[in-house]
């Protein structure tokens, strides 16, 4: 029988706290196990005292907003994922909320995006995304409509002065181009980086913010770790994306806020830094990036 300490159920114990604190600059914590408040209170007893919470599609932009008027620790960001886009257009009742949508179309998209640029608005609400082209889950027939929405979710963030958060699978150049053709934020975000030191160069070049994950953390990720190495300090962030992506060595147990200093460690360690050098420059980054 495996011991309880490796059932991929049983969530990774709490880390030696950080001295310096520093912020998840993106998780969903309306996805983890237990309340917002105890998730909150955990990440904090290791140094982790801010969070920003994504939201994914309407109703989860909504809570987001909502927690981040609650809890102080909590910042917001709001929009449509970029594999909700063509689901709200094409109807399919399977997205994240798995309400139905029939008949879906132009309409729908434009009422789903209405009120992602009426709770972006909001002092609480820190950045407009996720955002952006996933091309890994989503097939030829819904790229035009994820790059309308992309567009659109530029044009919100800008007019609302908020930053803007990144999702980018399988799409690099063309997220990269279409910033540039319309012209991405101040602020921008390319949340859970999954490129490389090539393109980490050109992000810095336009002056945005590289985030990185618990897969920065995984042997196989030297391309990664590279792309961290050439990032200037004063660009890189740190997040969980929790529930996924957790750090190694606890790679496919339930990830959270609280386990950000498994990660900023071996980051530091890549960059020859110490854990306080990091997680004050992460700190430093985040606040500026997020405009809080």
């Amino acid at each position: 029988m495996a011991k309880k300490d490796d059932d991929r159920s049983t969530p990774p114990p709490l880390p030696d706290p950080l001295a310096v604190a520093v912020a998840d600059s993106h998780t969903h914590l309306d996805m983890q196990n237990g309340t917002p408040a105890e998730g909150l209170a955990k990440a904090a007893s290791v140094g982790v005292t801010t969070v920003v919470q994504v939201g994914c599609d309407v109703r989860g932009s909504r809570w987001a907003a909502e927690l981040a008027a609650e809890f102080e620790a909590v910042h917001a960001a709001v929009a449509l994922h970029p594999n909700e886009a063509p689901r709200i257009f094409l109807g399919d009742p399977d997205g994240w909320s798995g309400q139905h949508r029939a008949p879906g179309g132009a309409a729908a998209l434009d009422e789903a995006l209405a009120e992602i640029d009426a709770l972006a608005a909001l002092p609480q609400v820190k950045a407009v995304g996720e955002t952006g082209l996933d091309y890994f889950r989503t097939g030829p027939e819904g790229v035009d409509i994820q790059k309308e929405s992309f567009r659109r979710h530029i044009e919100i963030a800008k007019r609302h002065g908020k930053a803007l958060v990144i999702h980018d699978r399988d799409a690099h150049e063309d997220v990269i181009a279409l910033l540039l053709e319309e012209g991405a934020p101040e602020r921008t975000v390319f949340h859970c980086y999954s490129g490389d030191a090539e393109m980490a160069k050109v992000c810095a070049e336009h002056g945005w913010y590289l985030s990185f994950a618990g897969p920065v953390t995984y042997k196989a990720n030297h391309a990664l770790r590279e792309a961290l190495a050439v990032t200037p300090l004063d660009r890189v962030l740190i997040e969980t994306d929790a529930p996924f992506l957790t750090p190694h060595p606890f790679r496919g147990r339930p990830n959270a806020p609280y386990l950000i200093p498994v990660t900023l460690r071996a980051m530091a360690a890549h960059r020859g830094l110490t854990e306080d050098e990091m997680a004050t420059a992460i700190a430093e980054n985040t606040a500026r990036a997020f405009g809080y």
